[in-house]
């Protein structure tokens, strides 16, 4: 039952709910439920805490396509993900029984979370526990090691929480130090959390921009959606125009660029858009515009494209991570039986190779498009190519009114503290928002609506230690984990209730 209250109490902190700090609180109902446990019965518990934490957190796979698929796409990315949480567990149950156990289960965790980024079919990053951070203590560290570190550091407080309750539990007045350390462990992320806020920095370095997103807003149908690509741009061409005629009015500040979201559009081969042209011509200032590409050979992409007042489209980014079962799909002719996009696109989207970055009049914009920005490299890219602000195309509206969306602004807003850059988030249907460089929204829209958002935001040009490093602090931590593990193969496995055992001394 512990695994499966951890699960739960994790889930409980993430976005939308503002619990953060129950986080650490469920990693300790999992690390003691893991305690000195064999290699097997960890395996199992990892397995039940990534069942209660991820079935609902991701529910929102229901909400997509379970009408026409029922439950079994959502039971399937789950259960796949539950089977990285069950080698976390198996890892973390070895590696309990080193001395400073509460460093290596941390640094397994990561190194768990780090395989099933990548693997398979290209990761699945939702919901590693950084992201239920984007508030609190313990995001602040996103500025020193990227999400790994402030994955690390809810580990290291939860799991040195579960080792102090044990020795708390079992007596400290013989040998009070090994709780002394456990409660240092426990309290460090937090205190080095607490005190990295006050590096947080919302001031300009490189100027100031008066950013404007357009959000068009789109029906409530869900999947339905698919395929009403003219709805969506004529939605997005309305409230375009609206910013027009409020700027003309002078009802609202002329903005310096101007940002759709993801799928907002679709363009053949010669990308010809008049609707555009005039809008970029009356704002006199760029736009950027996400939509589909369909070339003339039949390749289909992601795009973000940059429209010119004078040149109509010019510079253009592809999404380089694509979601798969949606964009790319593994197993076609199995994937019929779980996902509706298998009728939609006949062939694989294309993905991208380069980072994205346009100069949209005097700012540098680094883009990464809905789902890429849980990938750790996409912006880190743009950041270390100059972009002084970051944006965030992104699709929600096939989601429902369900938690997804808060969940995706959550990690936009934990990519603001890491980078120290203020985040464009531009939604078709919300929410949309403007995330300043310390992780604080400054202003967001509400759910199936249409909206203008505008706002002057700090440009940055300065670097954080967490750019700076890029992966370095993920891969080191990774290979710690590792490390513990093979130190393991040294030690032949105890049964839990081996009564040679002490401990005391163990943290």
């Amino acid at each position: 039952m512990g695994a499966i209250a951890g699960g739960l109490t994790v889930y409980a902190s993430a976005p939308p709910h503002h619990l953060w700090w129950l986080a650490p609180l469920g990693v300790a109902l999992f690390a003691l439920a893991l305690h000195h446990r064999r290699a097997r019965g960890g395996f199992g518990y990892g397995f039940l805490f990534g069942l209660a934490y991820l079935l609902p957190l991701l529910s929102w796979l229901y909400d997509t396509v379970g009408e026409e698929f029922g439950v079994w796409p959502w039971f399937g990315v789950v259960t796949i993900e539950a089977v990285f949480f069950g080698l976390a567990g198996a890892g973390m149950a070895r590696v309990s029984r080193l001395p400073g156990a509460a460093i290596w289960m941390a640094a397994v965790l990561v190194a768990t979370e780090t395989l099933r980024s990548h693997a398979p079919y290209g990761g699945f990053p939702w919901g590693r526990l950084a992201f239920t951070q984007p508030e609190g203590a313990f995001g602040p560290l996103a500025s020193f090691g990227g999400a790994a570190l402030v994955t690390f550091g809810v580990m290291l407080s939860g799991c040195g929480l579960a080792a102090l309750t044990r020795h708390l539990r079992d007596g400290i007045r013989e040998r009070p130090w090994p709780a002394v350390s456990a409660a240092t462990l426990t309290a460090l992320p937090i205190t080095a959390g607490l005190a990295s806020m006050s590096t947080l920095d919302t001031a300009p370095s490189a100027g100031t921009a008066t950013v404007a997103i357009v959000q068009g807003g789109a029906p409530n149908i869900g999947i339905g959606l698919m395929g009403k690509n003219e709805l969506l741009r004529a939605n997005h061409i309305q409230q375009a125009t609206k910013l027009v005629q409020g700027v003309r009015s002078g009802r609202l500040p002329r903005p310096d660029l101007v940002i759709f979201p993801e799928s907002s559009n679709v363009w053949g081969p010669s990308r010809s858009d008049p609707a555009l042209d005039r809008i970029a011509d009356q704002l006199g200032g760029p736009i950027a515009v996400g939509g589909i590409t369909r070339e003339a050979n039949g390749a289909i992409s992601n795009r973000v494209i940059r429209w010119d007042p004078a040149l109509g489209a010019t510079d253009e980014y592809v999404k380089q991570h694509l979601v798969p079962f949606s964009e790319t799909i593994p197993l076609r002719e199995l994937a019929s039986a779980v996902t509706p996009f298998v009728k939609q696109f006949s062939r694989d989207m294309t993905p991208g190779t380069s980072p994205g970055l346009f100069d949209m009049g005097t700012t540098r914009v680094g883009f990464a498009i809905c789902y890429e920005v849980a990938y750790d490299s996409v912006l880190t890219e743009g950041v270390r190519g100059g972009a002084e602000l970051l944006a965030v195309p992104t699709n929600n509206a096939w989601f429902g009114r369900s938690e997804m969306t808060y969940q995706q602004l959550a990690m936009a807003r934990l990519r603001a503290v890491e980078h120290s850059r203020s985040v464009v988030v531009a939604s078709t249907s919300g929410v949309s928002a403007i995330i300043r460089p310390d992780g604080t929204v400054a202003e967001q829209s509400r759910q199936y609506t249409a909206d203008l958002l505008i706002q002057q935001m700090p440009l940055r040009s300065t670097t954080t230690p967490a750019t700076r490093l890029g992966s370095l602090p993920k891969w080191i931590t990774t290979s710690l984990g590792a490390a513990a593990l093979l130190a393991t193969l040294r030690r032949p496995e105890r049964r839990r209730h081996n009564p040679h055992h002490n401990p005391d001394a163990e943290n």
